[in-house]
């Protein structure tokens, strides 16, 4: 979380807002791939290790299968983003770019947080991440020394996951034993078969996610994608955090729930109504002191920056009341319900987006995310609603 606060006032410096308005679309492009390579497993895997977590033999097969489709994918995802790298234009004028952030593909492919999640082990977790990104920073500061060299920044960030996630993944296999000399064929194609609803919802969320910030390079040019970028840096942080918290709440919402649903839920509103009731407090200092947060970074227009800031904050506060939503779905058993309301919802946005970009620019796109976010926590309460408050109280 603090990376960000480090680096990017150095890569604006030496790249300018237009380098970082690319790096920023291929780091997008990169991240929206990893969404084929998890292919759910950081919702439905961590749920199955979390329930099955006391017995090896279980979590064995769901380790060594997962990771059996996983390949699967990402020589496939590989296949196909060189194809469109080398043939569609767009991509065509940055394809080195496009090709060095392939390795956060690779990168995410290894990537055991999944199983750390559902094991509850979290020390391991914090050592992946501080090892990612230290790599990236020193990384950063040793290559990046002139403009052209944008195109080394997101490759830097995909050694320091592969470093990492290979450390993580060889002490999980090392310590549980695992042998993929037990893998089953058929259960690889039957993961592939029924993780598809999951993972094509998120493929919606995805493109929630990380679309806005091409269309925005489309329509208005890779300055425009610098600043929102810049200011996406800044609520990012909050993200996240909310989406780390998520990972550390999510299995233990799921134990519960499979127990005892008031204490489920009182554990739910604990901790979820503490970490609101910080997020909000700690956005509206960010809303207070935008101007001088935002001239940390080194753009040009501080003063047109900062007041999108401003507006910007409110989409992790919304966030803070989505997510948990989310959690209380997914631990339901809602797997369904959440699948059509992503979907419903991803395309509404993107629609919104990618209609008034050309004319409202940035403040467009910060809108309509605000927008959506609301709508999202509506439709997770009313999901739950019936099953969870209605019968515990």
């Amino acid at each position: 979380m603090v990376t960000p606060l480090l680096v990017v006032p150095y890569i604006v410096s030496v790249c300018g807002e237009e380098g970082y308005g690319k790096i920023g679309v291929g780091m997008a492009l990169a991240f929206f791939i990893m969404v084929f390579i998890d292919y759910g497993s950081e919702i439905v895997g961590v749920k199955d290790v979390a329930v099955n977590r006391e017995e090896k033999n279980k979590i064995e097969s769901i380790f060594i299968t997962t990771y059996a489709a996983k390949f699967v994918l990402l020589f496939g995802m590989l296949f196909v983003a060189s194809g469109l790298f080398y043939f569609v234009p767009y991509f065509n004028r940055e394809k080195a770019l496009f090709f060095l952030s392939l390795s956060m593909v690779v990168g995410q492919f290894i990537n055991p947080t999944w199983f750390l999640q559902g094991i509850e082990d979290f020390k391991w977790i914090t050592f992946v991440n501080i090892i990612s990104k230290v790599i990236f920073l020193i990384g950063v500061f040793i290559f990046l020394k002139q403009p052209c060299d944008y195109v080394y920044s997101n490759l830097i960030w995909g050694i320091g996951m592969i470093v990492a996630n290979g450390l993580a993944w060889l002490y999980i296999v090392h310590k549980y034993s695992f042998s993929f000399a037990n893998l089953n064929k058929r259960e690889v194609v039957m993961m592939i078969k029924q993780n598809f609803s999951i993972f094509s919802s998120q493929i919606f969320v995805s493109l929630q996610m990380y679309a806005p910030i091409v269309i925005i390079s489309f329509f208005g040019g890779n300055t425009m994608a610098g600043q929102y970028k810049i200011i996406d840096q800044i609520i990012v942080i909050f993200k996240t955090y909310l989406l780390l918290f998520f990972n550390f709440v999510y299995p233990r919402v799921c134990f519960l729930l499979g127990k005892n649903t008031r204490e489920a839920l009182s554990f739910w509103k604990i901790y979820n109504g503490l970490n609101a009731v910080f997020i909000i407090i700690s956005l509206g200092i960010i809303g207070l002191f935008s101007n001088k947060i935002v001239g940390y970074f080194n753009p040009k227009g501080v003063i047109e920056i900062s007041n999108l800031l401003k507006i910007a904050v409110l989409i992790p506060i919304a966030q803070s009341i989505t997510i948990p939503l989310k959690q209380l779905v997914l631990g339901s058993n809602k797997q369904n319900e959440y699948v059509r309301t992503t979907m419903i919802i991803a395309v509404t946005s993107l629609t919104i987006i990618a209609i008034i970009t050309p004319f409202y620019s940035v403040l467009g796109v910060l809108l309509s995310l605000i927008l959506t976010e609301v709508i999202t926590a509506a439709m997770y309460y009313r999901i739950i609603k019936r099953d969870l408050f209605v019968r515990t109280s």
